[in-house]
């Protein structure tokens, strides 16, 4: 995933199914100076890790 595009999701109302190695995640803020993004599993919403928007996969 692109980084413009993981900015649209995580501003988006409308839930995106979007996983990162194969666990559906939500988008919670994307750096563009970094190119990462804080996520967090949609089953453990206080899990946020800070990953690379590459390594995200829309389905």
């Amino acid at each position: 995933m692109n980084t413009e595009r993981a900015k649209e999701i995580a501003a988006s109302p409308v839930m995106a199914n979007v996983t990162y190695n194969g666990v559906p995640i939500y988008i919670q803020q994307v750096d563009e100076e970094s190119g990462t993004a804080t996520i967090s599993p949609l089953d453990e919403p206080d899990n946020k890790q800070t990953v690379s928007v590459n390594s995200l996969k829309e389905q």
